[in-house]
């Protein structure tokens, strides 16, 4: 890569081999879009939405949940512009991944530093997972128990119970990280989307029947009480964090963007998805939030299906519940499979005559098609240490709203806002100073200030869960 300075403003010319588009065509369009999006936000967080409005209110919850689709939206617009490059409209590179995006506008040591918070913030994720999955299935049980022996009975079943069911999920993906790639997937992330899309229609369906069979609205302005002044404000931050979670979709947009054809312009039509996206979003998040409050105000439970504010109709929170677990079990290879694959490469291509890295084996299966599997030991050896790092770390921090909050802020400022803030700047060549300069520098710094605030909150409610 070629690197010239003009002034203040990197100039990158790409070389011939950047050049080259190993897409040969792209039909995607504006409702496709929409639905990857969709498809990559309905997920386990919108479970802890009604908990986090509970802990701010009923103004600042809502206030809350509009000011992050803002963000959200701004986000996606000004990374639909950094797509093509020099060019926004016709440019001749095309930027098919978070990290080439960076690494183009903004250098090698940044890219860096953008790859470890993805990274770290995909192993979060499958951490979470894991903490909920073990939690779903504990309560299937408990629900069936209370059908049975009624809405008093003790039907306890206690932390080891949590705990080995984290060690069952993690068994299961032991195995389903042997799937080679993404290629090989489709059909899990098929299913993966279709339960997210369930169990949250019913969590809502849930909420609303509740609040209809109560005829009142619960909560107040202040929102949910604390022990005092200092631990609220403390919650108050965690809340936003969970918030954070939940909403943005930054480090997918330009793998979608890729996939949209052209005319018109690929960033128009991204803009329009993410606008048509983040309205469903925040509509739907609405609902899970306030409904979720409404239907149980100060009680709130920190995940919408497995705090025991619906009994009945048992069946259908078991079958939500299931449809979480199934969810999960795709989510985490969703999630893992990038991990892998930059790993895997990074290996290949350092030691490649090494046997133990490069080579592959096969061994005959009767009853699978085409009769023969191919194992390779250092993918089997590096993805079991991977699942068995993210189990442990679940067994020891199984807080779902702690280490969602703590996720969430980690996140959101760097992924959401610092690297488009830096590179709509570079592209649009704006100068140092001037009103666009101040304006998006100011708007990064307020959020970094806030996701600072839900950081620290997050980590000291994860440490009190810990210690108490």
């Amino acid at each position: 890569m070629d690197i010239k300075e003009d002034d203040e403003f990197r100039v990158i010319t790409p070389t011939d081999t950047q050049l080259r588009d190993s897409v040969s065509a792209r039909t995607g369009t504006l409702w496709t879009a929409v639905a990857h999006i969709i498809t990559g936000v309905i997920g386990a967080g919108v479970l802890s939405l009604a908990w986090a409005t509970a802990k701010l209110g009923w103004i600042a919850g809502p206030a809350a949940l509009l000011a992050f689709a803002g963000v959200t939206l701004l986000s996606a617009f000004l990374l639909a512009d950094c797509y093509r490059y020099p060019d926004t409209d016709n440019g001749p590179l095309r930027l098919n991944s978070y990290a080439q995006a960076v690494k183009v506008y903004l250098g090698k040591k940044n890219e860096i530093v953008c790859g470890a918070v993805v990274y770290i913030s995909l192993m979060g994720f499958c951490i979470a997972f894991t903490i909920v999955t073990a939690t779903c299935i504990r309560a299937i049980i408990k629900t069936n128990c209370y059908h049975r022996e009624g809405h008093n009975a003790t039907c306890s079943y206690g932390d080891n119970n949590n705990y080995n069911y984290m060690l069952l999920f993690g068994l299961l993906q032991i195995f389903l990280s042997q799937i080679p790639n993404f290629q090989n997937m489709l059909w899990l992330s098929i299913v993966a989307a279709i339960m997210s899309l369930t169990y949250s229609f019913i969590g809502i369906g849930l909420c609303l029947g509740k609040i209809i069979d109560k005829r009142k609205f619960e909560g107040n302005i202040r929102g949910s009480p604390a022990e005092n002044r200092g631990a609220k404000v403390w919650l108050v931050f965690q809340a936003l964090g969970n918030i954070a979670f939940s909403y943005p979709f930054s480090i997918i947009i330009f793998e979608i963007q890729d996939t949209l054809r052209s005319p018109p312009a690929e960033k128009q039509t991204m803009k329009k998805a993410s606008t048509v996206a983040v309205f469903i979003q925040t509509f739907f998040f609405f609902c899970c939030g306030c409904f979720g409050y409404a239907a149980f105000g100060d009680s709130t439970p920190g995940n919408l299906l497995t705090g025991f504010g619906f009994y009945e109709p048992f069946w259908l929170v078991d079958f939500a519940n299931a449809c979480i677990v199934l969810h999960l079990v795709g989510g985490y290879q969703v999630f893992s499979q990038p991990i892998f694959a930059a790993i895997e490469r990074w290996l290949t291509e350092r030691y490649p005559q090494n046997k133990f890295i490069a080579r592959f084996y096969g061994f005959k299966l009767p009853m699978l098609r085409g009769g023969t599997v191919r194992w390779n030991p250092m993918r089997v050896c590096l993805r079991t240490m991977y699942v068995v790092t993210t189990t442990g770390a679940a067994l020891m921090f199984p807080y779902f709203n702690e280490v969602l909050g703590v996720l969430g802020a980690f996140g959101f400022w760097p992924l959401a806002v610092y690297y488009p803030v830096e590179m709509c700047i570079l592209q649009k060549k704006i100068r140092s100073w001037t009103r666009p300069w101040l304006l998006l520098r100011g708007f990064s710094f307020v959020c970094l200030i806030v996701c600072l605030l839900s950081l620290v909150g997050s980590i000291y409610g994860l440490v009190g869960a810990k210690l108490g």
